[in-house]
C-alpha cells in the first residue's frame, strides 16, 4: 500500500476539527495520480464534494476541466486537493484554526507525490504557501521555493460570478503549460520557513 493511500485512510477519519465533523457529510481527501508532476490546491469542498467525496465536481470543477484540456492535461494525470478536507457549514470560509488542523495532511499528500509544481488556486491556498502576497498581482506568476514551483491562479469558482476572470483563468493556464513544458519563467525566492516548515 502507498503512502499517499496510507494516508487518505487517515484523513477520512480525522476528527481534530469538531464543528466541520458535525456538519460534514464525508471527509474529500483528495484525487489523483500519485506521481502527478502537478498538484492543484484550492480551498475547501463545497456541497457536491461533499456528498460525493472528491474535490472539484461541481461547476468549479467542470470548468477546472475546461482549463486542463486546454494545455492537453485530464484529471487522472493531476493530483487535486484542498487546504481542508471537510466542507464548512453553509460554504463558509475556512477558519485560521481549521487550515492549522489541516495542514499536516497537506504536507504529507505534497510529501508522497513530490510534485514539480503546485498550483495555488485562490486566496486562501495561496497564503498558505506565499504568504503577503495578492491574488491579484501574482497570479499567472509562479516562485521557486526550496526545489518546488508554486503557481497562483484564481480559483475557477471566481469566474462562475466574473465571467471576466474566465480570460483571466484561461492566459494563466497556458503559462503553466509553459512551465510543465520546461519553458519557464519562475523567480526563486527565499525559503519561508515558518510556513514552509516540511521543506
Amino acid at each position: 500500500m502507498s503512502a499517499l493511500e496510507d494516508l487518505r485512510k487517515e484523513i477520512v477519519v480525522c476528527t481534530r476539527c469538531k464543528t466541520l465533523v458535525a456538519s460534514r457529510t464525508q471527509v474529500v481527501p483528495g484525487d489523483g495520480a500519485e506521481d502527478a508532476p502537478v498538484m492543484f490546491v484550492g480551498e475547501a469542498p463545497g456541497f457536491n464534494e461533499d456528498k460525493q467525496g472528491i474535490p472539484f465536481v461541481g461547476q468549479a470543477g467542470s470548468f477546472l476541466n475546461e482549463l486542463l484540456a486546454f494545455i492537453n492535461l485530464k484529471r487522472e494525470q493531476i493530483f487535486i486537493t484542498n487546504i481542508i478536507k471537510c466542507r464548512p457549514p453553509e460554504n463558509r470560509e475556512p477558519l485560521p484554526y481549521e487550515i492549522q488542523n489541516c495542514r499536516p495532511w497537506l504536507d504529507g499528500q505534497i510529501a508522497a507525490i513530490k510534485p514539480k509544481v503546485i498550483v495555488l488556486l485562490g486566496r486562501y491556498a495561496m497564503a498558505s504557501f506565499l504568504p503577503d502576497k495578492s491574488i491579484s498581482k501574482v497570479h499567472g506568476t509562479a516562485q521557486k521555493v526550496n526545489g518546488i514551483t508554486y503557481f497562483a491562479m484564481y480559483h475557477p469558482a471566481a469566474a462562475l460570478y466574473q465571467q471576466s476572470l474566465k480570460e483571466t483563468l484561461k492566459n494563466d493556464m497556458l503559462k503553466l503549460g509553459a512551465i510543465l513544458a520546461d519553458k519557464p519563467d519562475v523567480s526563486e525566492t527565499k525559503p519561508q520557513t515558518q510556513q514552509l516548515s516540511m521543506f
